[in-house]
C-alpha cells in the first residue's frame, strides 16, 4: 500500500485474473470507486492484468488503463505492486491461485465459487485464514440497497417471526441448445453446475437474511445434454450454428431443494439455468408472523412489503429504492432512480477495498462461503441418496490439525 503523491489517502494496487465479462466488471468497479464513493479510506490503482486471450489484454490496457497485461496469472499474484488480487477465472482453478495469492501475502476477493467443490472452498478459506489475508466472496446480491432495507426490516422484528422462506434464481441464460459448450456447463473446469452457479446466491441471501440452514433434501437434472463446442474462447451467452460439433453437458442445469432452518422456519429453492421465460429471476418471498417481504432481481429497485398490524387492509406495498437507503445514493439522489447490476459490483469493490484499507474482516469473506458449501454438500449427499441429511458445518475450526 503506497501514499499517493497529491493527497494523504493511501492507493491500493489492484490485479485481475481472468478478464471476461466479471474480469471487466470488477476492473470497472474498482475504476468507478473514486467518483462515486468521496469518503472512501483509498484508492484503488489498477496494476496488472492476466488473461489467456491477447485481445482480452490488450483491451486491459488500452480500454480500461490498467498498467500491463500478462497471459500468465503468476505474474499478478507475484507482482509487487499488487495488495489485492481480484479472481474471475473458472472455478476449478480458484483454489491453486487463491492458495499462491494468499502464500504471497495478497488480500483475495474471489467470485463464488471460491472452489469449484465444497473440499476446494474449505481449502481456500483454510488458506487464506492460516496467511493472515483478508477474503472477500462474490455475492453481490447481498449489496442491494433493497435487500439491505430488507435485512433491517427483519433485524427490527416489523415482520414477526419468520415461519418460511422461498428463494428462487431461474435464468435463461442456458435455455438455448445451441448456447456454447462453456467451462460453465463442464464439471472439471466449473464443477458442478446450478447448485454452485446461482442457487448458491439464491441461498446466501436466505442465510444472510434468515440464518443458518439445519437440514435439507434436495435433488438435482440435466435438461440439455450437448451443445456446440466453442470455437477460442466464448462465454454461456455465446450462439453456435446448427450442425456444429457438440459435446456433453457435465453438470446439473435444475436443482431443487427443501430445507429448515436453525430458527425453525422452513425454506423451499429452486435454481435452474435453462427456463423459458425467466431472464435473471433471483428472487426471495419472505414470511412472517406480522408481515411479509418479496424482492426479485428483476426488478432491482422494487421491494414488496405487507405488515399485518391488525388492519383489514390487504395487498403489499410496493418500496421503490431511493437515496434513503443504503448505498444508493451515492450512484443517483431521490426516489424511485434506479441503479443496475454494475453498481451492485462497484460496491461490494468499494467495500473490499475499505476492509483492506482499515485491516479488518470483509463479509461476506471466505467463511460465508464455506457456509454455503456446507449445505451444498449436505444438497449433493440427499440427492445421491434420496433422503433428509443434516448440514455439517465445513468450517475448520481454528488450531484444528490439517
Amino acid at each position: 500500500m503506497t501514499a499517493s503523491p497529491t493527497h494523504a489517502r493511501p492507493v491500493i494496487g489492484i490485479g485481475v485474473i481472468g478478464f471476461g465479462w466479471m474480469g471487466q466488471a470488477h476492473s470497472r468497479g474498482f475504476r468507478r470507486i473514486p467518483s462515486f464513493f468521496q469518503q472512501r479510506p483509498a484508492d484503488p490503482r489498477l496494476v496488472i492484468c492476466s488473461d489467456t486471450i491477447a485481445e482480452r489484454r490488450a483491451e486491459a490496457v488500452d480500454g480500461f488503463g490498467f498498467e500491463s497485461a500478462t497471459g500468465d496469472w503468476h505474474d499478478v499474484v507475484d507482482h509487487p505492486d499488487v495488495q489485492i488480487v481480484i479472481i474471475t477465472t473458472p472455478n476449478m482453478l480458484h483454489l491453486q491461485i487463491v492458495q499462491a495469492a494468499a502464500a504471497n501475502g495478497k488480500h483475495v476477493f474471489c467470485e463464488k465459487p471460491v472452489g469449484g467443490t465444497p473440499a476446494q472452498t474449505v481449502a481456500a478459506e483454510l488458506a487464506a485464514r492460516q496467511a493472515g489475508v483478508i477474503s472477500g466472496v462474490g455475492y453481490n446480491y447481498r449489496w442491494v440497497p433493497l435487500v439491505q432495507h430488507a435485512k433491517a426490516i427483519i433485524d427490527a422484528g416489523r415482520i414477526g417471526t419468520i415461519t418460511n422462506y422461498r428463494g428462487r434464481f431461474l435464468s435463461n441464460y442456458g435455455s438455448d441448445p445451441l448456447g456454447l459448450l462453456s467451462w460453465r456447463f463442464l464439471v472439471d473446469q466449473a464443477g458442478y453446475g446450478v447448485s454452485t452457479d446461482i442457487l448458491s446466491h439464491s441461498m446466501d441471501l436466505a442465510m444472510f437474511l434468515n440464518g443458518p440452514i439445519s437440514s435439507v433434501t434436495g435433488l438435482g437434472t440435466t435438461f440439455i445434454t450437448e451443445r456446440p463446442l466453442p470455437s477460442v474462447g466464448g462465454t454461456h451467452y455465446d450462439r453456435g450454428k446448427p450442425g456444429d460439433p457438440t459435446g456433453t453437458v457435465t453438470n446439473e442445469d435444475w436443482f431443487g431443494a427443501i430445507t429448515k432452518f436453525a430458527n425453525g422456519s422452513v425454506g423451499t429453492f429452486e435454481a435452474c439455468r435453462s427456463m423459458v421465460g425467466p431472464e435473471s429471476q433471483n428472487a426471495f418471498e419472505i414470511f412472517g408472523t406480522e408481515g411479509s417481504i418479496t424482492w426479485n432481481f428483476e426488478k432491482m429497485n422494487e421491494l414488496q412489503v405487507y405488515f399485518a398490524n391488525g388492519t383489514k387492509e390487504t395487498g403489499y406495498t410496493t418500496v421503490f429504492g431511493g437515496d434513503r437507503f443504503p448505498f444508493h445514493g451515492n450512484f443517483v439522489p431521490g426516489n424511485a432512480n434506479s441503479i443496475g447490476f454494475e453498481d451492485l459490483i462497484t460496491i461490494e469493490d468499494s467495500e473490499f477495498l475499505r476492509a483492506v484499507a482499515e485491516r479488518r474482516a470483509y463479509n461476506p469473506g471466505f467463511e460465508e462461503a464455506v457456509d454455503f458449501v456446507s449445505v451444498q454438500d449436505a444438497l449433493l449427499r440427499s440427492w445421491e441418496s434420496g433422503r433428509w441429511v443434516d448440514v455439517i458445518s465445513l468450517r475448520v475450526p481454528a488450531g484444528a490439525p490439517t
